[in-house]
């Protein structure tokens, strides 16, 4: 791998410790690069550098930074297969899939490029009092964004586009397990013309003590995370000494709900998006799938065949299907997970175990005759399995679609559009697919409700969570 030190300032250092760690290929279990990890003096320089480079930046027209970054997506879209193989080195994800995720990471360049030239304000007349009401839209300062393994492209282009539309300089932590794709676009992002200390990568082993430190200093005003809720609240607590503005994408929990009049082969397809994109190592992948029971036996054999047919193997090869899951701790859970509901009363209909040999890989699986008391109904899977529960009443799937502390996302299925609408607007969610497996989009506002996050991201909140609101009381 070529880049594989710290990015700081527009160029590369081996950090102050010449600490570094490893990068793990899950498909064979093989060390694929050695990469530096930041100490707190790192962060220091890279905050220093970013103060400076934000004053220039933001003080260009928008404009001028919306060609910034629609070079960044022509550079992009360029070079995507030389990415999408990086994300399957480090991530393990099929090449069609990691051809899919580059293609989405390139596409927030393109629609913030559209959007760094819409943050509209107004002017209007006082009722009351007379005056004239300005309001403007400012960059709110330098971020710290701090993106997962599971989309090593998607996550960081969704935080650095909308901040460098807004004006702000940014200082990006990627996961440990899946750096490189990071590192990778940064000469890209040069070409572009980004201005160097504007962007700085800082991968690390010591994330806690580095974040925590970044979050402390007075410069940084906005931090973007994406992962767990539980690493959330942590970040929320060290954000609330500061008075950070938070944009926070966490866990989930996602119901799909088939019902009798689905059409079930676009149920089937539907599921197998929602579930099997990548692996399903997401928080948008459906977590309980709730089947009609005069549907169920339908919808599980199909879904059971669908499954089937995936081939498994290592993401290099095209024909492959199914990569490895990130690496070990993620297969066992997974593992525990069908263990535990297989002994609670589930069934095996395809899969169930994880084959021999190297690689962190575990086979499609379908369970049917989930229980309420499945370990897997209650937190995320994380990984290719699909439990599938039976309903016979709408009024209660729609309870127990929403007995969850998470809001992310969830799918409905049905022919009866206006039933679809209505069921939907009752799901506490912050974002439903009618009939669609798929709803992550560049132009939506992608975010959850209660334990899964506060703040959007793309559509044009995502640039609005980067900027503050000024007003401005004026005669004349």
């Amino acid at each position: 791998m070529d880049y594989t030190d710290l990015y700081i300032d527009g160029a590369w250092r081996s950090g102050a410790a010449n600490e570094r760690f490893d990068v793990i290929n899950p498909s064979t279990e093989e060390v694929i690069a050695s990469v530096a990890s930041a100490e707190i003096s790192d962060a220091d320089a890279a905050l220093d550098a970013a103060e400076v480079a934000m004053k220039e930046w933001a003080a260009r027209t928008p404009r001028a930074r919306s060609e910034v970054l629609r070079k960044a997506w022509e550079l992009m879209t360029a070079r995507l297969p030389e990415l999408a193989r990086i994300i399957t080195l480090e991530n393990g994800k099929a090449g069609a899939d990691a051809m899919g995720e580059a293609t989405y990471a390139a596409e927030f360049f393109r629609w913030f490029s559209e959007e760094a030239v819409r943050a509209d304000g107004m002017i209007a007349h006082a009722p009351a009092s007379g005056a004239r009401i300005i309001v403007q839209h400012k960059p709110a300062g330098i971020a710290v964004l701090i993106t997962p393994w599971n989309y090593p492209a998607a996550m960081g282009t969704r935080k650095i586009a909308p901040a460098l539309a807004a004006g702000c300089a940014v200082i990006i932590k990627p996961a440990s397990e899946t750096p490189l794709t990071m590192l990778a676009l940064m000469p890209l992002l040069e070409e572009a013309g980004v201005p160097k200390g504007l962007v700085n990568v800082l991968p690390s082993r010591k994330t806690g003590a580095l974040v925590d430190h970044m979050l402390h200093d007075p410069r940084v005003r906005v931090v973007s995370f994406t992962g767990s809720t539980s690493v959330g609240r942590k970040l929320l607590h060290s954000a609330a000494d500061q008075v950070l503005k938070p944009a926070m994408e966490l866990g989930g929990n996602a119901p799909l709900i088939v019902f009798e009049d689905a059409d079930i082969d676009a149920a089937v397809e539907g599921a197998m998006l929602a579930k099997m994109r990548n692996l399903g190592e997401a928080c948008t992948a459906a977590n309980r799938i709730y089947v009609h029971v005069d549907v169920a036996s339908a919808f599980t054999a199909k879904l059971s065949a669908a499954m089937a047919a995936l081939k498994v193997g290592d993401g290099t090869d095209p024909s492959v299907d199914v990569g490895p899951l990130v690496n070990a701790d993620t297969r066992d859970k997974v593992a525990a997970f069908v263990s535990d509901a297989v002994a609670k009363g589930a069934k095996i209909e395809i899969g169930g175990s994880a084959p021999d040999g190297k690689g962190y890989f575990y086979m499609p699986t379908v369970l049917s005759g989930v229980p309420e008391t499945a370990d897997c109904v209650r937190d995320e899977i994380f990984g290719p399995v699909a439990a599938i529960q039976t309903f016979t009443e709408q009024e209660d799937v729609i309870v127990r679609a929403n007995d969850t502390e998470y809001g992310l996302v969830a799918y409905v299925f049905t022919e009866d559009m206006k039933r679809g609408l209505q069921v939907c607007e009752r799901l506490e969610y912050g974002m439903v697919g009618l009939n669609r497996g798929l709803v992550s989009d560049p132009a939506a506002p992608f975010g959850g409700v209660k334990q899964s996050g506060l703040g959007r991201e793309g559509g044009h909140e995502g640039m609005l969570e980067f900027m503050e609101t000024q007003y401005i009381s004026a005669s004349w």
